[in-house]
């Protein structure tokens, strides 16, 4: 036979085989099973069941039930078998859906569904249907993000099938949903087929089971981020020798990592951040040679980081920020060439170290973060750097005095920190270039820049982070890039107004200018320009001029324009701002009267006020009561008169209840610059004050939640002391002096149990002092000098402490301190007085001595038992020599006696 017969015989072959598989295939195609009817009937109703959104586009929007021949196994999101024709997927993750879904839902009829995904949708606060046990056959399903709350039903055990499961929520608040009854215990014993489990941020409230050992066999994927779970990590966890994935960070978990973790060889991702773990890192940590990334910051691990975590040569993700360790950090280090992400921040290494050691050796390297140890770093580098590609470098408190000059070829840098450190002189030109979007160079000796009018980080237009702060910077304020969102520079020395360049900062959240030489007028965008603007802070220059009445709706917490020239009257507009905390227009110009409408802020807790010209009476809010959540209120030294006001004292609702709440503190969370997935996505922005207490005005740089103080002194106010006031049971600082209030201490004032500062003084107040006042044991400071009190002083407890300056110019008060004697001298000692014995009671009458400093925020102010010997010497001759002489004059009485 030819060749071209044998090529035509096999090209008809060719052909012949072809169309019979096209033959076949189309065979197979018109035999394949449309969807069962009552399933697509199921899926209408399903679709039904939720509002249409005609912003977005569902996927369910291709379901069309006008053409009942369409088969709904090709609709967005639906798969079938392709035998049976069964719907068995179901993917509709990010779908739009909105509304309530419970067990009556034409969903769970689909009884063959093995597959299920409702993530990243809003079920409105829905509890998960308890008929999730109708869909036995599930092995897949994800209902992370979903906006589910409540307990998550017995009835998911039933689903014996599962292999994922997904009740997650990325929702930084309290946890929604629960998982207690069920427990996590029967879970881990019910859904023994399971190889990935995510319950983050699901409120479990319980110890780490031990039973986790019943999923050795299957689990590869664990995370329990953020679920409240409490106890230490049981030893059965190194079990579970098939995880490639754990997290348990942001939980209450304690004690000593057991020794067996490191067992779980087949781990790439351990995260155990945001615990309390404590005690030595077991050196069988490094026996995780698999491992990628290893989370462990925020923890209270002492000693030295183990050399052994050297080993764990594929790790590319290091940071064990603030976790309390010691020493001088390990060479060991420097095998893990593959790390592209280290952060060693806030711990006690201590030494000098050569930054050479990680810019030569650790070539991925993308983020470094040494800041806030005790080391002396060395930033000159014999290396060629214009290689290396560096996103972050932090380096605060790392003792360096000059800009590191490896930082001119780092043109790809995001972030640095190089606050906290003693580099002098200006910023050079160079660095004006680089296109950082984090630039901290706060709490140095900056004079400035080597440009005249500088525009910091001209290479880009976003910076999230630029703080100047407390420096020695001079002229005008720096032009920061269009899209900042921190600008800090207090604490310097600049001068000049606010440019209008301020207004075009729409994407600002904080902007703190105080401690400065500004003037001029505050430009009118102040209140509008940036809906985000979270946090004001202009205190302490020299503007002038009125505040503007721009402000509308927005962010606002937290507005300081205290220490300023500012006239005028206080902008009615601030009414709009109803997320405000915290008010500050202290010490200006202001003339005005009392602004009782600022009580419909539903969240305002601080209102100053102090030292301006306000004037007239305090009015009632216009609307029933007002200011429920103030805590602190100071408008001392001002022009108000008439009579102190009742009803405002009634409606303050947040002073009457006793606070048992863990101590917290005023502050705002900020934007902070973040690579690598890191822990530390915002920072704290406290808030702070400068307040009369204890006779002294003090800065509080940070105020607590169980401060709570009403200022009300240097005014003309007249009348009586209302006893509504003694209603206010949480109030610590008292202060109504220098006014003209008459008539008697109410000695109901007794029910402010928690008083720690209490002055009258300088007023015409009449009457003896309650002798119930000695019930106040917190009372660390009393003065009621310059009235026309009368009488005996009371005697006992806290009134022991009390000198003479707490009572003079009332000459009818008698009895100690004062060397007036009563004429009925009340103060002998009583018969039966129990006298404790003197070493016994040295530390009870200190604690008593010093308990009206509970507050514990002023500076400088004893916080213990430990005092120095001068202040226990003054304390045994003043206060303990006292009860001996009692004691002694006791014993002389019962003596003449027998």
């Amino acid at each position: 036979m030819g060749l071209s017969s044998c090529f035509f015989t096999f090209t008809h072959l060719l052909l012949s085989l072809i169309l019979f598989h096209s033959a076949l295939a189309h065979f197979t195609s018109s035999n394949k099973p449309l969807c069962h009817e009552d399933e697509r009937s199921i899926l209408l109703q399903f679709k039904e069941s939720f509002d249409e959104n005609p912003q977005c586009h569902p996927k369910f929007a291709s379901w069309n039930s006008s053409e009942r021949d369409v088969d709904c196994c090709s609709w967005d999101g639906v798969e079938c078998n392709e035998k049976t024709g069964h719907v068995t997927k179901l993917d509709l993750s990010n779908s739009c859906l909105y509304g309530i879904i419970n067990s009556s839902n034409a969903l769970f009829h689909l009884v063959h569904l093995k597959w299920l995904n409702l993530a990243y949708n809003d079920f409105n606060s829905s509890e998960i249907p308890s008929a999730v046990k109708n869909l036995s056959e599930l092995s897949y399903l994800n209902l992370s993000d979903a906006c589910f709350s409540g307990q998550i039903p017995f009835e998911i055990l039933e689903l014996s099938k599962l292999v994922y499961l997904d009740l997650s929520s990325g929702y930084t608040g309290p946890p929604q949903l629960e998982l207690q009854k069920p427990s996590l215990e029967n879970l881990f014993e019910k859904l023994g087929s399971l190889k990935s489990l995510d319950l983050s941020s699901v409120k479990i409230a319980s110890p780490i089971p031990h039973n986790s050992v019943n999923l050795s066999n299957s689990l590869t994927f664990l995370s329990l981020s953020q679920c409240l779970l409490r106890g230490k990590i049981p030893s059965s966890f190194g079990n579970l020798t098939k995880l490639a994935h754990l997290d348990l960070s942001f939980n209450e978990l304690s004690g000593e990592l057991p020794a067996t973790i490191g067992n779980l060889s087949s781990l790439k991702r351990l995260s155990l951040s945001r615990c309390t773990f404590w005690g030595k890192l077991p050196p069988s940590l490094g026996n995780l040679t698999q491992l990628h990334s290893l989370a462990l910051s925020f923890n209270n691990f002492a000693d030295e980081l183990p050399a052994s975590i050297g080993n764990i040569e594929p790790l590319e993700y290091l940071t064990v920020s603030r976790c309390g360790f010691s020493g001088q950090i390990p060479l060991s280090l420097s095998n893990l060439t593959w790390l592209t992400a280290l952060d060693l921040s806030y711990n006690n290494f201590s030494g000098t170290m050569e930054l050479d050691m990680f810019l030569s050796k650790l070539k991925d390297l993308d983020t470094l973060d040494l800041s806030s140890n005790r080391l002396s770093l060395l930033t000159k580098t014999t290396i060629n750097t214009i290689s290396k590609k560096l996103w972050y470098v932090g380096l605060r408190s790392c003792n360096i005095t000059e800009f590191p000059g490896f930082l001119k070829n780092q043109h790809q840098l995001l972030g640095l920190d190089l606050s906290s450190n003693r580099i002098k002189g200006k910023v050079p030109g160079w660095f004006l270039n680089l296109s950082v979007e984090s630039f901290n160079v706060s709490f140095n000796f900056l004079t400035g820049f080597h440009d005249q009018h500088p525009i910091l980080c001209s290479g880009t237009n976003y910076a999230s982070i630029l703080d100047l702060s407390s420096n020695n910077l001079q002229g005008s304020l720096p032009v920061p890039p269009i899209g900042t969102l921190n600008y800090l520079v207090s604490n310097n020395s600049l001068t000049g107004e606010i440019p209008t360049w301020i207004c075009k900062l729409e994407s600002l959240v904080v902007l703190d200018l105080s401690f400065n030489n500004l003037s001029g007028n505050l430009p009118q965008c102040l209140g509008s320009f940036s809906p985000g603007l979270s946090i004001l802070q202009l205190s302490r220059n020299k503007f002038c001029g009125s505040i503007p009445e721009t402000f509308v709706n927005g962010y606002h917490k937290m507005i300081d324009l205290s220490y300023n020239l500012l006239q005028g009257r206080i902008p009615i507009s601030l009414a709009n701002c109803t997320t405000l905390e915290f008010l500050n227009l202290g010490n200006n110009q202001i003339n005005d009267i009392f602004p009782s409408w600022l009580g419909a802020l539903p969240y305002l807790q601080v209102l100053i006020l102090r030292a301006n010209n306000l004037h007239g009476i305090i009015g009632k809010a216009n609307r029933g009561c007002g200011f429920p959540e103030l805590r602190i209120i100071d408008i001392s030294n001002n022009e108000f008169v008439g009579k102190l006001p009742s009803n405002f004292f009634q409606c303050l609702n947040a002073m009457k209840i006793v606070n048992k709440s863990e101590l917290r503190y005023m502050q705002d969370t900020i934007p902070k610059f973040s690579l690598h997935n890191r822990d530390n996505f915002l920072e704290f922005y406290d808030y702070s004050l400068t307040m009369s207490n204890k006779g002294l005005m003090m800065a509080y740089g940070k105020i607590s939640n169980i401060l709570v103080a009403i200022i009300l002194s240097g005014n003309k106010f007249d009348g009586e002391i209302p006893t509504s006031i003694a209603n206010l049971r949480e109030v610590h600082i008292l202060n109504l002096s220098h006014n003209s209030l008459q008539g008697h201490i109410p000695s109901r004032l007794t029910n402010i149990t928690s008083l720690e500062s209490l002055d009258l003084s300088n007023n015409k107040l009449s009457g003896q002092i309650p002798q119930n006042l000695i019930d106040l044991t917190f009372l660390g400071f009393f003065n009621v000098s310059h009235n026309n009190l009368t009488g005996p002083i009371p005697q006992g407890n806290q009134f022991t402490l009390f000198d003479n300056s707490s009572f003079d110019g009332n000459v009818g008060l008698c009895g100690k301190p004062l060397s007036r004697k009563c004429e009925n001298d009340d103060s002998k000692p009583n018969e039966n007085e129990d006298v404790p014995d003197s070493k016994s009671s040295f530390a009870l009458d200190w604690k008593i001595a010093l308990i009206g400093y509970s507050s514990g925020l002023i500076v400088g102010v004893i916080l213990g038992l430990n005092f120095s010997t001068g202040i226990q010497e003054w304390f045994v001759e003043n206060i303990l020599g006292r009860r001996s002489k009692r004691r002694r004059k006791k014993q002389r009485r019962r003596s003449r006696m027998e």
